[in-house]
């Protein structure tokens, strides 16, 4: 519920603040008072596109705050939260406009976006008037008007659920073929790849090994050479002429006697260096024994590995991983087939269930469409409009989420003329009473919103005025509803009525809202029923609608 607006230097307002309460609230005054001001001055604050200059001459910025009470189930909370911003029982608007174009809007104390400010205004406010594009008029939304009022949320929650399925059942097949294709593509390619690496079948770290390998044979076959000449000395002129030596000394007599003890042992330890080197060295040379095909087989696979791992623009230790992702592809290959006949099969399920779902939506839409257009006409015969003919009209759409329906409030205002958009056939006046009737019939027990209907009663007087006023009263038993109007009649089914007017301060012309008590009803009313001069039978007749 719209609790209260405020709004500050705003085209000829200067500051209003206004309190609403729930049920009927009229605002009535003498055309160019100001009443559409206060309509553009909400929409400002909820995010409508409205005029471009909004801010009274003089002033830096206008501004506009309006306050919202949101029951706990109320469906702005989802938004709030969604975007991040406070909740609670309370609901304050605020944005301001300044002189030089620029907009800034805040929710409970935070800045939002205009789009939040929309968002949110679609679960407030609903305005209805002979050129709003908002509600009733604009056919996009006659489905979800007949949805509501045929209570089909089961089958169309069934609906959305077998389109999502749907869809995903698609996406699938869609995404097995494009692969499937991608793969056809390269076949020839993959096999050929395969049967390569197979073929070489490298394995991680053997670039590596047979590169030291190689080195290692390359440098043996540059110093085996030089390695095994000296093993020869050393085996053969080294250990002769040691071994001579130490038989000749062994043989001289008195050997101790002169000292030859200490020589003769340290030939002995030279004699076991020696063979100690011979074994160092023999086991060398045996370590760098190779066959020289070796070398020629290990620069030929390392040359190869090398080759193939620059042609698939790998590294060699990724050689074989490479090689088993592409025997996958051709896995994925020879299975995709029976896959792809899989998921086809699935997607035809799918179809089956969609259709079959939409169907029985289809089907309760049509019923029900059929006694909203008898409700309707029941509307529409106070309204003195019982010659019209309203009928929803359902023609099959693309499918989507919501079905395969198109919808549209279709009229006829006289027995046998050609039937068409509300907007399109019916007059002014027309048009106001079969918007009126259709929110009658559709509001529900939805009222969580509040409904503005900006002069809906142009056109209509006498009995049909008073049968306008009387639903519009009806409508706001449960709820708000706020009404603009130039009717008497209507004005006076308003349980809380406010005057719109004009003033003039400084040689200033400012628009100024006053509320009404009793007595001033009686006058206003009387004013709207005699014009500028107010007569003591108008206050009567005044008296008498306030009455009725």
């Amino acid at each position: 519920m719209l609790r209260a607006l405020d709004i500050r230097d705003l085209l000829i307002i200067d500051h209003l603040e206004l309190a609403f309460q729930p049920g009927l609230n009229v605002l009535t005054g003498e055309t160019g008072a100001g009443k559409s001001i206060l309509l553009d001055s909400l929409g400002f604050v909820l995010g409508w596109r409205g005029r471009a200059e909004l801010v009274r001459q003089g002033a830096a910025q206008g501004e506009v705050i309006a306050e919202f009470d949101l029951e706990a189930n109320h469906p702005a909370h989802a938004i709030l939260e969604e975007a991040g911003l406070p909740g609670g029982e309370e609901l304050v608007l605020r944005r301001i406009n300044t002189a030089d174009g620029r907009k800034t809007a805040w929710v409970n104390d935070r800045r939002c976006s205009g789009e939040v400010l929309r968002r949110l205004s679609e679960t407030l406010v609903e305005l209805h008037g002979q050129h709003d594009d908002r509600g009733l008029l604009n056919p996009r939304g006659h489905r979800s008007l007949l949805d509501a009022f045929a209570g089909v949320g089961q089958q169309l929650a069934a609906t959305r659920a077998a389109w999502s399925g749907l869809a995903k059942a698609r996406k699938t097949v869609q995404a097995t073929r494009d692969a499937l294709e991608a793969v056809r593509a390269e076949e020839e390619f993959l096999r050929h790849a395969v049967a390569e690496l197979d073929k070489l079948n490298p394995e991680p770290g053997e670039d590596e090994a047979l590169d030291v390998r190689r080195r290692q044979m390359q440098q043996a076959e540059r110093i085996r050479g030089d390695i095994a000449r000296a093993y020869a000395l050393l085996s053969e002129g080294a250990e002769a002429s040691l071994g001579e030596a130490q038989r000749w000394l062994e043989g001289v007599e008195g050997g101790d006697e002169i000292g030859l003890t200490s020589s003769l042992s340290a030939l002995s330890r030279a004699m076991i260096e020696l063979g100690d080197a011979q074994d160092g060295v023999s086991r060398i040379l045996e370590g760098l024994e190779f066959n020289p095909s070796e070398l020629e087989d290990c620069e030929a696979r390392l040359f190869e590995i090398r080759a193939l791992a620059r042609k698939y623009s790998v590294s060699p230790d990724e050689l074989a991983a490479h090689a088993d992702v592409l025997r996958g592809k051709l896995a994925a290959l020879d299975a995709g087939d029976a896959d792809l006949a899989d998921q086809e099969a699935a997607l035809r399920q799918a179809e089956q269930d969609y259709q079959a779902a939409a169907d029985q939506l289809s089907t309760a839409r049509r019923n029900k469409a059929a006694t909203l257009d008898q409700a309707v006409m029941t509307e529409l015969a106070p309204l003195k409009m019982e010659r019209a003919v309203f009928e929803t009209l359902l023609e099959t759409a693309e499918p989507g989420p919501e079905g395969q329906d198109a919808v549209a409030f279709t009229v006829a205002t006289n027995p046998g003329a050609p039937s068409g958009p509300l907007n399109k056939i019916a007059s002014g006046g027309e048009l106001s009473r079969f918007l009126l009737a259709l929110k009658v019939c559709l509001r529900g027990s939805d009222q969580s919103k509040t409904l503005i209907f900006d002069e809906i009663d142009r056109g209509v007087g006498g009995a049909t005025a008073d049968a306008v006023g009387r639903r519009l009263r009806s409508l706001a038993t449960s709820g708000q509803v706020l009404v603009v109007t130039h009717s008497p009649q209507v004005a006076a089914q308003g349980g809380h009525h406010w005057r719109v007017q004009k003033r003039v301060a400084d040689g200033i012309t400012l628009s100024e809202v006053v509320p009404l008590d009793a007595g001033e009803r009686v006058d206003e009313i009387a004013r709207m029923v005699s014009g500028d001069t107010i007569t003591q039978e108008a206050r009567a007749a005044a008296r008498a609608l306030l009455a009725s």
